[in-house]
């Protein structure tokens, strides 16, 4: 079972400063997204226009946060051509955006010679770093946390060299 929203929020509620988030993984099966990937590859797209239909306690918090001035980046290092999850995901990526959340795209090809640790992160306020923990088929099993200050620098190192090359959502497209 995934670590409860409610858990997470407690979590990103205590930041001051930032929260960044690397993804590296081509799929993710998040069972929460099940219905809404269906739906999506049967050919359904959110529509921009229509709030109500797509805000979610996620982007509640998302919202709550980067309000009191918290910083929340994500990037995603992602292979190409991407994945039908990836387009999947790209295609709802917009709601983030919304949020207050900043979005950067990297093609794996140019994430070669950047040292990443080797499972995706969740990095508070530089020094608490939560890994999030999933099987080959994308299923989250555990997360696993630390506050070693070696592990953070690593982190916040590979989240910066990243960031700096990824591309930014609104410029990123997907086929």
């Amino acid at each position: 079972m995934a670590q409860s929203l409610s858990n997470f929020a407690d979590l990103i509620r205590s930041v001051e400063h930032s929260a960044v988030h690397l993804e590296t993984r081509d799929i993710y099966a998040v069972p929460d997204e099940d219905e809404g990937f269906a739906a999506w590859q049967q050919g359904h797209r959110l529509d921009p226009d229509d709030r109500e239909s797509w805000w979610r306690p996620w982007l509640d918090l998302v919202q709550e946060v980067t309000a009191k001035g918290v910083a929340v980046r994500r990037a995603r290092i992602v292979s190409e051509p991407v994945s039908e999850y990836i387009r999947y995901e790209h295609s709802f990526t917009f709601t983030n955006v919304a949020a207050g959340e900043e979005i950067r795209w990297l093609p794996r090809r140019l994430a070669s010679d950047l040292a990443l640790p080797g499972n995706d992160f969740w990095l508070f306020d530089g020094n608490l770093v939560q890994f999030n923990i999933f099987d080959g088929d994308g299923r989250w099993v555990h997360t696993d946390q630390t506050d070693e200050p070696a592990v953070a620098r690593l982190c916040s190192r590979a989240f910066d060299a990243v960031w700096e090359r990824a591309i930014p959502h609104e410029k990123y497209t997907v086929n």
